[in-house]
């Protein structure tokens, strides 16, 4: 019996009956808006960088949960994220009697603990699986960043093992839950402007990250020029550096090949997210970035989050001048590098048409077209009636304004699937893995989406997995 299910049968009372009259707060038995002790949902944190700092605060804070535990490999940031949680813990609970956080540096130590309920997996992508899998046979809830995987065979395992287990998983695609996107997503799904022919989102080349600043000092070992057409994560060797103080970099590249540490893998501090994921060793590229959250949107949007296309289309092809996938209903999701080439070399929509954001993309059908970009302004479409017929509350994308982990809590507490559940998580990484090996290969492949594999392909099917690193194994 777990701590909710003890004190719903009565262990409550029987512990008050049993000793001398005390006092408890108002507060902590759900007066005055609080929500009382036994409810609330007790989370752990697994990794506390930039994504994971935000988690923390965003559980600390919410009454309804207790923020038991913070975990991270690298003790400043553990540290960091204990003191943040505690500040914020002790502004939002008041008088409300709370447990104390703790912090560790192994993942491990904290699913052994029988009082957490749930987890957030913000760790380098290379984590996300095994760490998911291992809450979920631990008996926890999760919440898994973006992308659920490295690879399409460990996405399958993850969706299975979740499954299996019983647990509610919510994959940190969080974009299908601004309002404005999601009433998009469903004037497009109901067929608002006709059968969808074509979807375009961004699938940015490496050499953009790798001519950041960052890179610059690293220049003999990181030749940005060579990868302005290669789109998926590659193999580099760095010089090696001196591990910082307080950072446990075996246990940091855990299940992945073995690297020496370099300051571009694990910045701290980090002057932004994901620095890790240029390396196909420990991320995947613009599916880290920002592709699994387009993904998810588009396949929302045709009615093929569960499943997936049926062709990748290389340029090699002739076909398509960019990667391309093909559904079986014929619709055609297009790459492209930049939002000009859907009007230069698709001429899609007018030449006068403004497209700009990212996390979404522009669905272009029978009757209209129209976009669910975030960070780029309002959504736009056209032709001009096609106000009329969406009637959007407001063209205005807040990204703030979503309820994923609001969704994700209400599932733990009513055990229903929440709105990016593992499946949907599995299927919106593997397009990108998708695009990744026919990127690799520079051929056009068949894909068979109920069976996951590759029709008639024995070298791409070898590349739907990969080998863990001992002796970590899921």
């Amino acid at each position: 019996m777990n701590r909710r299910e003890f004190l719903n049968r009565g262990g409550l009372a029987a512990v008050l009956l049993a000793g001398p009259p005390c006092l408890i707060p108002a507060r902590a038995l759900g007066a005055e808006g609080g929500v009382p002790a036994n409810d609330r949902i007790g989370v752990g944190v697994i990794g506390t960088g930039l994504m994971g700092s935000g988690h923390v605060s965003r559980m600390a804070g919410d009454p309804g949960v207790e923020l038991l535990a913070v975990c991270d490999v690298d003790r400043s940031r553990r540290e960091a994220a204990l003191d943040r949680a505690r500040t914020r813990i002790a502004r939002v609970a008041g008088d409300s009697p709370t447990r104390e956080c703790a912090m560790y540096n192994d993942y491990r130590e904290l699913l052994n603990r029988r009082d957490i309920d749930a987890v957030i997996i913000a760790t380098p992508d290379h984590w996300h699986t095994l760490q998911a899998i291992d809450a979920a046979k631990a008996g926890k809830d999760v919440y898994c960043e973006k992308p659920v995987s490295i690879t399409i065979e460990q996405g399958r395992q993850l969706a299975d093992t979740v499954r299996r287990e019983g647990r509610v998983f919510q994959t940190g695609t969080q974009y299908r839950s601004i309002p404005t996107v999601r009433e998009v997503v469903g004037f497009v799904r109901k067929g608002g402007i006709g059968k969808v022919k074509a979807v375009f989102t961004i699938l940015d080349p490496l050499a953009g990250f790798l001519r950041s600043e960052r890179f610059r000092p690293y220049a003999e070992y990181v030749k940005a020029d060579a990868y302005a057409k290669v789109y998926a994560p590659a193999t580099f060797s760095l010089p090696a550096e001196p591990v910082p103080d307080g950072l446990d970099w075996e246990l940091w590249v855990g299940p992945a090949p073995w690297h020496d540490y370099n300051r571009l893998y694990h910045i701290n501090p980090s002057p932004g997210v994901v620095p890790w994921s240029f390396c196909e060793e420990f991320g995947a590229a613009a599916l880290t970035w920002h592709l699994s959250h387009s993904t998810d949107v588009i396949q929302y949007a045709i009615g093929y989050e569960r499943s997936g296309p049926v062709e990748i289309l290389h340029p090699s092809s002739g076909e398509y001048p960019t990667m391309t996938c093909r559904y079986a209903n014929g619709t055609l999701l297009h790459f492209v590098d930049h939002w000009g080439q859907v009007k230069e070399l698709y001429h899609a929509v007018p030449a006068d048409a403004r497209l700009a954001g990212l996390f979404g993309g522009v669905f272009v059908g029978e009757t209209g077209w129209i976009t669910s970009m975030s960070t780029g302004g309002p959504i736009e479409g056209g032709p001009a009636d096609i106000w009329d017929r969406i009637k959007l509350a407001t063209r205005e994308v807040n990204i703030g304004q979503n309820n994923h982990h609001a969704n994700w809590l209400e599932c733990i507490r009513s055990r229903q699937t929440p709105s990016s559940d593992e499946e949907i998580g599995h299927r919106s990484a593997s397009i990108g893995h998708l695009a990744f090996i026919a990127d690799r290969l520079g051929r056009s492949l068949k894909w068979d989406p109920v069976k996951e594999e590759f029709i008639g392909d024995d070298e791409a099917n070898r590349l739907r997995s990969r080998a863990m690193r001992a002796p970590w194994r899921m």
